[in-house]
């Protein structure tokens, strides 16, 4: 009789659990998910609900056995291959069978809690306790791992605190994912990606050949295995990348297999883990920065914007005129948009193409701007180039983008194909310069009485003068002005009604009495901007560069100068 009774008592105690694992609590409820979750809905329940029942934070009756329950569910969901079987199923193996117990033993002085079965075989994951606190050992196969530190064991030197890094982990993720560029036309920006970002596995052959002065910017975690915030750090290096996608790349390096990059970022040992930006914000070299602020993807996602690249120079757009870079052969670029700082994409694609192009960008508030009336664009944004001969060409006006990274691919493609085009007239400038050496390509005249009025007549609407008083004086006003004169930019507004000229000032004291009652005796060299129908005149006797004189013979066409009436008739000798 007493063995019967043992005998049933041994059924009771061994066989109903095992039927209540055979029932396991449905992964989806447990998280609060419905079955179309995505795996970014999934994982974000996941750290919100292993916040409110995290050991340290929650002591409630049941928290610890809730927690477990939650990675369960979690360990079930995040894996597509168990997810799959669990809708068709209803469990997360195909043929579950008694092996799959929901509970564990007592071994080596640790509590250990399992799903998948006693034995933990492949696909099982388990945790283990002792008085230190709670880790995730992992599990076997193709099953993710997460480590957490439950108190007591916590890393002392990582900083790392669950309610500064889970209260707002996704905050600040979604919103305008052009990244300052603006929606212009385009369909409205998706609040979440639709993919996960990858995070690229890095070795050092990989981070020399594919990262450094490459021209992208990249969010790097370094990590050494066993890690308690590198799941943190991963999770908030996905939610970053993806909405910056397009402008950065994300990156793990594991520190135990790639010690040189590592020891460079100061990371020798330990079971920490960090985050870096590689940067280009101070030099044409990249170079890694850390990032030390809050873990909240609001946080890093500031800090990753702040250090893409700054290629591109903010420039006044009604005094600017593409300046000369002879010396470079390279196209240049200048986006106008109505955005007060510069864009994301353009900064990242400054960064790419840094060693390709000249940017520039301005601010426009709109198209009744007059040089946007004189360039004939009529929507923004719009990206006008100027290739190594001087003309300007109104790239594309109107640019409708839907998302930071097709509005980058989009950018992209734009760019190259300028970039073609460029190099068919770079190719064909100088042919035509070989061709004629001895040729000048533009002839500035010297003012005198017998072709004044055919250079600085009344039928002239504006008339650039050029005074020299030495032959250095001359030959720099020549060339900036023969060089000027190539310009569409400022010849389009009033086509051959602008006119260039140089003026001797030791020969023609009266005609320099005519603006200023001391002739400019004091001045080497000036420039006089002079309207012969209107009888007013500028001048610019500061800084003869020619990048100055571009801004200034802009500003005069562009009627942002102030103007003054000659002192008298004008005579010339």
């Amino acid at each position: 009789m007493v063995r019967r009774i043992l005998l049933v008592s041994f059924v009771v105690l061994n066989v109903l659990p095992l039927f209540d694992a055979s029932k396991p609590q449905d992964p989806y409820k447990v998280l609060g998910v419905d079955k179309n979750a995505s795996q970014r809905d999934i994982k974000k329940a996941f750290h919100k609900l292993s916040l409110q029942y995290h050991p340290d934070k929650n002591k409630a009756k049941g928290a610890q056995e809730k927690f477990a329950e939650i990675n369960n569910a979690y360990e079930i969901l995040s894996d597509e291959e168990k997810r799959k079987n669990y809708d068709l199923y209803g469990h997360d193996t195909p043929n579950p069978g008694f092996e799959n117990s929901n509970f564990g033993g007592n071994r080596d002085g640790y509590t250990y809690f399992t799903s998948g079965g006693a034995g933990a075989g492949p696909g099982s994951n388990f945790f283990r306790s002792d008085q230190s606190g709670w880790q995730s050992m992992g599990g076997q196969g193709n099953t993710k791992t997460y480590s957490f530190s439950f108190g007591g064991g916590g890393d002392p030197s990582g900083g790392f605190g669950f309610g500064d890094i889970f209260s707002n982990f996704f905050g600040g993720a979604s919103g305008d994912q052009s990244g300052g560029f603006g929606n212009f036309g385009g369909s409205k920006p998706n609040s979440r990606p639709a993919t996960t970002a990858e995070i690229v596995d890095v070795t050092s052959q990989y981070f020399n050949k594919q990262i450094v002065d490459k021209g992208m910017t990249w969010l790097l975690i370094f990590f050494n295995p066993g890690s308690r915030q590198y799941l943190t750090l991963e999770t908030l290096a996905e939610d970053v990348a993806n909405s910056l996608d397009g402008a950065l790349k994300a990156g793990k390096i594991n520190c135990a297999n790639e010690k040189s990059i590592c020891q460079k970022a100061g990371l020798t040992g330990g079971r920490s883990a960090r985050l870096y930006v590689y940067s280009y914000t101070s030099s044409d070299k990249g170079s890694l920065v850390e990032y030390t602020g809050d873990y909240t993807a609001k946080n890093l996602k500031t800090f990753c914007q702040e250090y893409l690249p700054r290629f591109s120079k903010r420039v006044d757009i009604s005094q600017f005129v593409f300046p000369s870079n002879s010396a470079e052969n390279l196209p240049q670029v200048l986006l106008l948009s109505t955005k007060k700082d510069t864009p994301v994409m353009w900064r990242a694609l400054s960064g790419l193409y840094r060693k390709r192009f000249l940017f520039y960008d301005a601010q426009v508030h709109d198209a009744s701007n007059p040089i946007m009336r004189r360039l004939g664009i009529t929507s923004l944004p719009a990206m006008i180039g100027r290739t190594v001969d001087g003309k300007e060409h109104v790239i594309k006006a109107g640019i409708s983008v839907k998302d930071l990274k097709s509005g980058i691919d989009e950018l992209k493609s734009l760019l190259e194909s300028f970039e073609k085009k460029n190099k068919k007239v770079a190719a064909s400038h100088k042919s035509t310069k070989q061709s004629q050496p001895d040729q000048q390509e533009t002839s500035v005249p010297i003012l005198s009485s017998s072709n004044f009025d055919n250079v600085c007549g009344e039928k002239v609407a504006v008339c650039v003068i050029g005074v020299f008083r030495s032959s250095k004086s001359k030959e720099m006003l020549e060339k900036i002005l023969a060089e000027i004169s190539q310009k569409t930019l400022v010849r389009r507004q009033s086509g051959s009604s602008v006119k260039y000229a140089l003026l001797d000032a030791n020969k023609q004291s009266a005609f320099l009495s005519s603006f200023d009652k001391s002739g400019y005796k004091s001045y080497d060299k000036l420039i006089v901007a002079y309207k012969p129908r209107k009888g007013r005149f500028a001048t610019l006797t500061q800084n003869l560069t020619m990048e100055e004189t571009e801004k200034f013979v802009g500003s005069v066409l562009n009627g942002d100068v102030q103007f003054s009436n000659v002192r008298q008739k004008l005579v010339l000798r």
